[in-house]
């Protein structure tokens, strides 16, 4: 089986440190856009950088899939710096990946027992009809938005370690969901901060989750809301933890929920986008 580090790694083609990445339809997270998660861990795979480590993505534009896009790599002494282009030069998203201290214990995962979130066709996290994505079921209640997730077969590296692609794809999804229901629109992730604490192995469930009162709108400019989440294994030994930053943009839900409601039960769309559905 095609593991999901090698569909990324074939996702970039050439030589040296300025290449071309075209992103299979997979890894799609909004329609026509990459998941963000999923550019991060394309980083992550280029780095190929053991141990305690950060990933950080900033996202100006959404990622096109099925696209050639210029990648260009930049060595740094503690990691790698990576930027993605449109044929035009605009950067679509730029990072880094560096190494880090092992953190100390993050707060434990809240219990999730409650109301499901929306899940799509495609997305590289909830697609149902997505069989090289997690197929991961969030869900949240009145204190915190998460789930636990089982790793498929392709998330598991022959040598048992978990893709990172698993731990960034849930934590930025779980963002998305804490941003949506902060605000009530649709939006994109936009700065990513997370850190592996790890190389994770892929055996039991891996938990995440975040808090609903610890995401806050940004001072002076309430369209963003930063969000705070972390993921476990069963035993409660800390597999991540990330700071990621959702921008709410208006109207953008209402092309979301049509595709939406044609899969879920109209409830469970209305408590996310209430504005949206009637």
């Amino acid at each position: 089986m095609t593991t999901i580090d090698a569909t990324l790694r074939a996702a970039v083609a050439g030589a040296g440190d300025d290449l071309t990445l075209t992103l299979d339809p997979a890894f799609q997270g909004l329609p026509d856009a990459a998941h963000g998660g999923s550019v991060l861990a394309l980083f992550d795979v280029l780095a190929a950088r053991p141990g305690p480590r950060t990933l950080r993505g900033h996202y100006h534009r959404r990622v096109p899939l099925g696209v050639p896009l210029s990648l260009s790599l930049t060595r740094e002494p503690d990691g790698l710096a990576c930027r993605v282009a449109d044929g035009a030069g605009a950067v679509l998203v730029d990072g880094r990946v560096a190494g880090a201290d092992s953190p100390a214990a993050s707060v434990g995962a809240p219990r999730i027992d409650a109301a499901p979130l929306p899940v799509s066709r495609t997305c590289f996290a909830c697609g149902v009809d997505n069989v090289l994505g997690l197929g991961a079921r969030l869900s949240f209640d009145a204190r915190a938005v998460g789930g636990a997730w089982t790793p498929r077969p392709g998330f598991r590296a022959a040598d048992g370690r978990l893709a990172s692609a698993a731990l960034t794809s849930l934590l930025d999804e779980t963002a998305f969901w804490l941003g949506a229901l902060a605000s009530g629109e649709a939006g994109m992730t936009t700065e990513l901060v997370v850190d592996l604490h790890g190389d994770a192995p892929a055996a039991g469930r891996v938990l995440v989750a975040g808090e609903r009162a610890a995401t806050a709108p940004r001072a002076g400019d309430t369209r963003y809301w930063q969000t705070h989440v972390s993921a476990h294994d069963e035993a409660g030994r800390p597999l991540a933890r990330a700071a990621i930053t959702f921008v709410a943009v208006r109207g953008a839900a209402r092309r979301l929920v049509t595709g939406l409601l044609a899969l879920n039960p109209p409830d469970v769309v209305r408590r996310v986008f209430p504005a949206y559905c009637a």
